[in-house]
């Protein structure tokens, strides 16, 4: 009997996916279709979306980092060839930029953007004391942002009742679509730190490393503004792909930066000597 059921069962289900698979390809995709809109899906892709976007934020951090970690040191280095011609003295300048500089970048990206979180995050609050305070100047606010983006008088009004009704929602909205600003900034940035500090110590080695393996300074320095040049125009390319900008523009514009910023500092280091008579 047991056996026999088990059978029973086993046909069922066999019978189920052969009506499953004798489906028309139409109606498999509207299947496929309304599990893809299931809520759970709908949610998972929406924080999954959510966390790439913060991801490409690190983004900034890596270009800025690196753009620094070039021309600042290729600044230094070629202004420190061009004023003593001294190879050691070139490499000691170099590494001991490179390290403060990425360590001051680090630094500097975790306090600031800290304080601007602690100032986002007062400001916030202050819009929820005020929403508390004066609810029908806030729902006026709301009903005028809302007109502002299009929506009709009366639309509005519904919109922003409707929103009232869930302070949570409503605060959210009001501080992302007044203050523009997110309703939870992250007061802690070590990611961001740590990407700047890398990036910058990473960049810094591309103007400095001719200088270990080509004694003659002159020799040296047209290698290191190659490889710097060279390390601008990826940096270029990478600015680019991540804007959907025009591959040659970006990376011509990252290149005439850099090219400036060492022309810059080789000049400066060979006339400011000779005017203080060295």
């Amino acid at each position: 009997m047991y056996e026999s059921d088990a059978q029973a069962r086993e046909n069922e289900r066999a019978a189920v996916a052969g009506q499953d698979a004798a489906l028309p390809a139409s109606d498999q995709d509207k299947q496929s279709d309304a599990s893809a809109h299931d809520p759970h899906s709908v949610k998972q892709r929406l924080f999954a979306e959510r966390m790439r976007i913060e991801q490409l934020g690190r983004v900034r951090q890596l270009v800025f980092g690196s753009l620094d970690g070039l021309l600042v040191p290729l600044g230094v280095v070629s202004a420190v060839a061009g004023g003593t011609r001294n190879t050691q003295a070139i490499i000691v300048a170099g590494i001991a930029e490179a390290f403060a500089g990425a360590l001051s970048m680090g630094a500097g990206e975790f306090i600031s953007g800290r304080s601007e979180a602690q100032v986002q995050r007062s400001e916030i609050e202050k819009e929820r004391q005020e929403i508390e305070r004066d609810p029908e100047f806030e729902k006026a606010e709301m009903r005028a942002l809302l007109e502002n983006e299009g929506m009709s008088a009366e639309d509005a009004a519904q919109v922003t009742e409707t929103f009232a009704r869930y302070p949570d929602s409503y605060h959210k909205t009001m501080v992302e679509k007044e203050l523009g600003l997110q309703v939870d900034p992250q007061t802690v940035k070590t990611p961001e730190a740590l990407t700047m500090s890398a990036s910058y110590l990473v960049g810094s080695f591309f103007p400095l490393i001719a200088y270990f393996f080509l004694p003659p300074v002159p020799q040296a320095l047209v290698v290191s503004i190659l490889l710097t040049i060279l390390a601008l125009i990826i940096v270029g390319v990478i600015k680019g792909r991540l804007a959907n900008l025009n591959l040659f523009r970006s990376a011509l514009e990252v290149v005439v930066v850099g090219t400036a910023s060492a022309l810059g500092g080789y000049l400066l280091g060979v006339v400011i000597p000779h005017l203080f008579g060295f």
